[in-house]
């Protein structure tokens, strides 16, 4: 007898992308998620069909610990629906190498392999923790290795260092100067600042709370709606944290990337969902 996950019927696309903006959660294993996401008789094989269905977009974060295999990639991107898009964390053992500028064959393993994701692959995470100690004329001969394309693609990069002393307007510039994003994060727990370095936007919202269903309240997810029409029609928000004021850079539309991230995790597909729906029809 057939299994009972089988007659789950999906829908065959993701939400499109409105103004620009893709909205997702981290990752797709995840026990609770089985409660109150996932439907019940969904078999575990499935949990990225499903949910690929029902956000635009998925961090993964498994990447960090160690990288997969080309064909691992190359399953889970035949097994999402044409304009669903992931982004990716590097690997931490280049992150957390003692020298930066000598990771360049261990950069060029990693993407290689999830270039086997194609036009599904988005940005490219890299993540510096609190607590590495990171020198500036090292870390921008790293920016100078990272790839600017893999397998015919342009590759995006996004830059996610959360050593404070480290975060200042020469890290801006540096960023700026390669045309890397640096991430928005909501929350108390590492720098959080908009100043925009690239022509993406890149931010982890990081507050959902468990009591709340939804994760965030409606409120909130209204301005969170405007703040990312504002970055997706080239304008900044005028209600975040930055490190310096404003350019008057030509307003030019931008993809935004906005991920619902760690906090109250069990209500981060609610959230991703809810936010979708407040952005409004394609």
């Amino acid at each position: 007898m057939a299994k009972a996950s089988t007659t789950i019927e999906l829908p065959s696309t993701c939400p499109p992308a409105v103004d620009g903006i893709r909205v997702g959660i981290g990752g797709w294993t995840y026990a609770p998620w089985r409660d109150n996401f996932y439907p019940k008789g969904l078999v575990q094989r499935r949990e990225l069909e499903y949910a690929s269905r029902h956000v635009s977009a998925i961090e993964i974060n498994g990447t960090y610990y160690g990288a997969q295999k080309p064909a691992t990639y190359a399953k889970w991107r035949d097994e999402t629906p044409e304009g669903f898009v992931f982004s990716a964390k590097a690997p931490m053992r280049i992150m957390q190498s003692r020298m930066l500028a000598k990771t360049g064959p261990q950069i060029e393993d990693f993407v290689g392999g999830i270039s086997e994701l194609g036009a599904k692959l988005g940005p490219i995470v890299w993540q510096f923790d609190a607590g590495l100690r990171l020198e500036r004329d090292d870390f921008g001969a790293f920016l100078d290795l990272l790839p600017r394309e893999a397998g015919g693609r342009a590759l995006r990069h996004v830059l996610d260092v959360r050593d404070r002393d480290f975060v200042d307007p020469g890290f801006l510039a540096l960023s700026r100067s390669h045309g890397m994003a640096t991430v928005f994060t909501d929350s108390g727990d590492y720098p959080s600042f908009a100043d925009l370095t690239a022509d993406f936007v890149y931010a982890r919202l990081m507050r959902s709370r468990s009591d709340i269903e939804t994760g965030y309240a409606d409120g909130e997810l209204q301005a969170w709606s405007r703040r990312c029409h504002a970055w997706a029609r080239g304008g900044e928000p005028d209600d975040l944290p930055r490190l310096e004021p404003p350019s008057a850079a030509s307003r030019q539309p931008r993809d935004v990337f906005v991920f619902f991230i760690s906090a109250a995790k069990e209500r981060n597909p609610a959230a991703a969902m809810a936010l979708l729906r407040q952005l409004g029809p394609a």
